[in-house]
């Protein structure tokens, strides 16, 4: 596909299935994964990558705000939806970018009919939400290895433990806490 400003990848699911319909009539393979994508770091780059390999129109669903502080709490997301969107749609593997309300991809899939489904290697190939559907029309259920190292939660605490401050490294009392 030809390059497009980052905004305008970024569709509502119900106009993005119009065109994906359009596009794979054309014989394009549209690849999709889904996740909260909340602090971008090269494990996501390197899973876009990946997922862009597969086929020919990569989209990427992610959480709504909502569903991700039913999931991961009250104090996720770091960032909006519409930040989360806009940084996964200037990747230039991404081609589409879309968001679902609920906690998992289910019904986002079944409107886009992925051929191909990609996941992280952290999910069993039997816990992938969407993996009976897509191989029932034809498809295939991928998993990508996780990039050592690099996950939202370790960043987080990485951040979180660099805040507190070290009250061996100071000898004036007046400065500990």
């Amino acid at each position: 596909m030809k390059s497009k400003s980052a905004r305008r990848k970024i569709k509502p699911l119900t106009s993005l299935k119009r065109e994906l319909k359009s596009l794979q009539a054309q014989g394009n393979k549209v690849v999709f994964t889904n996740g909260v994508f909340d602090i971008l770091h090269v494990g996501h780059v390197r899973l876009m990558e990946f997922c862009k390999q597969q086929g020919d129109i990569l989209v990427v669903a992610l959480n709504s705000d909502d569903s991700v502080k039913r999931l991961k709490g009250p104090d996720r997301p770091l960032n909006p939806l519409p930040v989360r969107a806009e940084l996964m749609a200037a990747l230039e593997s991404v081609d589409f970018v879309t968001w679902y309300e609920e906690d998992q991809p289910l019904n986002a899939i079944l409107a886009l009919r992925p051929e191909v489904l990609v996941k992280g290697g952290d999910y069993k190939l039997t816990e992938i939400v969407g993996m009976p559907e897509v191989k029932s029309w034809g498809g295939k259920t991928l998993r990508f290895k996780p990039v050592e190292g690099q996950s939202t939660t370790g960043l987080l605490k990485k951040a979180h433990s660099m805040q507190k401050p070290d009250k061996k490294k100071h000898k004036d009392k007046r400065f500990c806490s």
